[in-house]
C-alpha cells in the first residue's frame, strides 16, 4: 500500500516550489528561447490603469501605430500602451510572472532594434521583428481609413503562445529534475551503496538533504544550485520564501507510484530513505492562462501529460502517486 504525506507544514514548500534547470539541461531549453521567448513581451502592471480606461488610439498608417507602440514601451508608459492595444487585453498581456514579463519586454525592444518590418497579411498588416522573424501577436487592421491593433485576435494569440511556451519549458524542467536527482543520488550513496534520492527541493538550513543548498566558497554547487541562484537574482524568491511559479508552473515531489506505473504500485521510501525511485508533478499556476496541461515524470524520465480541467489545483493537491493510466499521454 502506498504511503501518503504526513506533515502538511513540512511539505508546504514542496507543494508549490519554484524550480530551475540543472547545468546539463541548460542547453536544451535554448531551443525554446528564440521566437517563443518574445511571446509575452508586455511586462505590464496595468491594474491601476483600468479605473479610467483611455480611448483606443487610431493611426494614419501601420507605421505610425508601430512607432507609437515602441515609444510607449521605451517610456514604460502603461497608460499609453493600454490606449494603443486596448484595455480589453489588460488581463492577458501579463502572465503573472513579473520577472519573466520584464525580461520579455527587454527582449522585444532588442529584437526590434535588430530588424523590423511591416508586412501584409490579407487585408491586415503584421509587425515582424528580430533575426528570427517573430510576428507581433496583434495584427494591424483598417477601420474607416484608420489603423489600429486588433486586441481580440492579439489576446487569443498571446494566450496560445504563452501556454505553448510554458508547457515546453515545463517538460524540460522535469527532465532537468531527473538529472538533478541522479546527480544527488550519486553523491548520497548510503552504507549499502544504495542510491538515495532527495525528498525535497530545498535543503534544511545547514544541511544538504534537498536538491538545492547554499554552497560555501570552494564547494561544489548543489544539483540545481547555479541556475537556481541565477533565478533568484532575477527575482524568483521572496523574503518569506513564498513559492513563485517558474514559467507559469508549480512543482511537487511524489514519493510513491501506483498500479499503472511501470513496475506496479510501491513506495519509493524504504526505512525513511527514498531509494526506490522518485517522481514529480508539475501543474499550471493559473489554469488556462499560464498553462493547461499537468505533467508528471519519474526516474524513467518519460514525461506524461493530462488536462485536469478547471479543478487542476485541487486534483494535484490530492495527488500522492505517480500513476499514469491510459488518460495520460507521453509529452515528448
Amino acid at each position: 500500500m502506498a504511503t501518503s504525506l504526513t506533515s502538511a507544514d513540512r511539505n508546504h514548500m514542496e507543494e508549490k516550489i519554484m524550480f530551475s534547470f540543472t547545468k546539463n539541461r541548460a542547453f536544451n531549453i535554448q531551443r525554446f528561447l528564440t521566437i517563443t521567448t518574445l511571446t509575452v513581451f508586455l511586462c505590464l502592471s496595468l491594474a491601476a490603469c483600468t479605473t479610467s480606461p483611455p480611448k483606443k488610439n487610431e493611426f494614419k498608417s501601420p507605421s505610425d501605430a508601430v512607432q507609437a507602440l515602441v515609444k510607449a514601451l521605451k517610456a514604460d508608459d502603461d497608460k499609453e500602451l493600454l490606449a494603443i492595444l486596448g484595455t480589453e487585453s489588460n488581463e492577458l498581456i501579463s502572465s503573472g510572472d513579473k520577472v519573466a514579463d520584464r525580461q520579455t519586454r527587454q527582449n522585444f525592444l532588442k529584437a526590434f532594434n535588430e530588424q523590423n518590418r511591416i508586412e501584409p497579411d490579407g487585408n491586415n498588416f503584421l509587425l515582424v521583428i528580430g533575426n528570427n522573424d517573430w510576428p507581433f501577436p496583434f495584427p494591424l487592421v483598417n477601420k474607416d481609413n484608420r489603423w489600429m491593433f486588433d486586441a481580440a485576435i492579439g489576446k487569443e494569440e498571446i494566450l496560445n503562445r504563452r501556454i505553448g511556451k510554458n508547457e515546453l519549458d515545463t517538460i524540460q524542467v522535469l527532465l532537468a529534475i531527473v538529472d538533478a536527482q541522479r546527480e544527488f543520488a550519486m553523491a548520497e550513496r548510503d552504507v549499502d551503496s544504495l542510491f538515495e534520492y532527495a525528498q525535497k527541493f530545498i535543503s534544511d538550513p545547514g544541511k544538504k538533504n534537498g536538491l538545492h543548498w547554499e554552497a560555501q566558497e570552494g564547494e561544489e554547487p548543489s544539483p540545481i544550485g547555479e541556475l537556481v541562484a541565477n533565478a533568484r537574482a532575477e527575482g524568483y524568491t521572496t523574503e518569506d520564501n513564498t513559492p513563485i511559479p517558474y514559467h507559469g508552473y508549480y512543482y511537487r515531489i511524489l514519493k510513491a507510484q501506483g498500479k499503472n506505473a511501470p513496475g506496479g504500485a510501491y513506495d519509493y521510501i524504504i526505512n525513511g530513505k527514498m531509494i526506490g525511485g522518485f517522481a514529480v508533478v508539475a501543474h499550471p499556476a493559473d489554469y488556462a492562462n499560464s498553462g493547461i496541461m499537468t505533467f508528471i515524470v519519474n526516474h524513467d524520465a518519460v514525461v506524461y501529460q493530462k488536462d485536469l480541467g478547471e479543478n487542476t489545483e485541487e486534483l494535484v493537491k490530492a495527488m500522492t502517486l505517480f500513476d499514469p493510466d491510459e488518460t495520460w499521454t507521453p509529452a515528448q
